[in-house]
């Protein structure tokens, strides 16, 4: 991360009054660029095509983790659960490939990405990589031309593809903080964005969150709910089979390093779980960890995300932390009646 971007992420976090005057205008400038271009989609003089299926778009308003990949976990196995065919399309942020894939089990992190390659392990869930959404849109229907939805990962901002619903993810810790666009805050979009999607999940929320943001007047959607993560037993990553809780670490030199948007809550949960960091390393997001990254410790501790971008075996003792999500309300029974999408074992009974 260059000193520049550091300086301006800590800005947000802690604001200086300095900084702030020099960002304030070219925040202004940025709110207008992105107001201007989400028109000239919504008026049809930059196009938009539609795909011969119901795209869901889950994304945020936030530059960085938001807590929406395991969500989008989550809402697969939900919809799974339902009996209706989805597949996941995304750009594949952070990989060396620029072609169109369809993920397999043979697929790499460098060809798909790290976030899909994990939805693809967590979901089995058909999954299409491309240089844009429709072009994998295209690709995913062609090969499983049964799918009945496809949920695009992140993409809110990307109107050059139509969507037939909008589900943002909120962090619950932001709600009542007053930010701005870039590069004076976080945010990709106004907060009054909000208001015109179907659904905000506040993401490691719960009810008095979603109660607080109604409260503040952030929503006008027909559904909202909030996400909670739940933690897994460790898994050593030679040896998956292997697993263990975080008592059988105590007393070892333990160091953590992890390349995903906000590293620090990945620290944070390790410490609440009871691991005891001698050390902690946070690299960019989506970055590839090279030998000369790596702690000198007894074990060391990565997310599932840095994990399928590893090559085992490895030399070191690194131990995996598997997480999930679960969303309340049911958000894929929202999808389902909004969409009238009919579960697989209806369409049979009725052919």
């Amino acid at each position: 991360m260059g000193w520049l971007a550091g300086l301006i992420q800590r800005h947000w976090q802690h604001p200086q009054t300095g900084l702030a005057i020099l960002l304030w205008p070219l925040a202004r400038i940025f709110q207008i660029i992105a107001m201007l271009r989400r028109w000239l989609y919504r008026v049809g003089l930059l196009p938009s095509k539609r795909l011969p299926c119901p795209v869901v778009v889950i994304g945020n308003i936030h530059v960085g983790g938001v807590g929406k990949t395991p969500l989008v976990a989550a809402l697969v196995q939900a919809l799974h659960q339902r009996q209706i065919k989805v597949g996941i399309i995304s750009r594949g942020y952070g990989r060396s490939s620029k072609d169109t894939v369809i993920i397999n089990a043979r697929t790499t992190a460098s060809e798909a990405g790290d976030e899909p390659l994990m939805l693809f392990k967590q979901t089995q869930a058909p999954i299409a990589v491309a240089s844009t959404r429709e072009a994998a849109g295209k690709a995913l229907l062609q090969a499983h031309p049964d799918l009945q939805l496809l949920l695009s990962d992140d993409g809110l901002q990307h109107y050059a593809l139509k969507r037939d619903m909008e589900i943002v993810v909120f962090p619950a810790a932001d709600i009542g903080k007053t930010m701005d666009l870039l590069p004076n805050g976080p945010l990709r979009e106004s907060l009054g964005r909000l208001h015109l999607v179907d659904g905000v999940i506040f993401s490691q929320g719960d009810a008095i969150a979603t109660h607080r943001a109604q409260q503040l007047d952030m929503l006008k959607t027909q559904w909202c709910g909030y996400s909670t993560l739940n933690y897994a037993d460790f898994y050593c990553l030679n040896q998956p089979r292997q697993t263990a809780q975080a008592i059988e670490f105590a007393g070892r030199h333990c160091a953590a390093i992890a390349a995903i948007g906000r590293p620090e809550r990945f620290f944070q949960a390790l410490q609440t779980l009871g691991i005891d960091l001698k050390q902690t390393i946070a690299l960019d997001d989506h970055a590839v960890i090279k030998p000369a990254d790596w702690p000198e410790a007894d074990v060391i501790f990565i997310t599932e995300k840095d994990a399928v971008k590893l090559t085992m075996p490895l030399q070191h003792n690194i131990w995996v932390l598997p997480l999930s999500a679960q969303i309340c309300p049911d958000l894929a029974e929202f999808i389902q009646s909004r969409l009238q999408l009919r579960s697989t074992a209806t369409i049979k009974t009725l052919s």
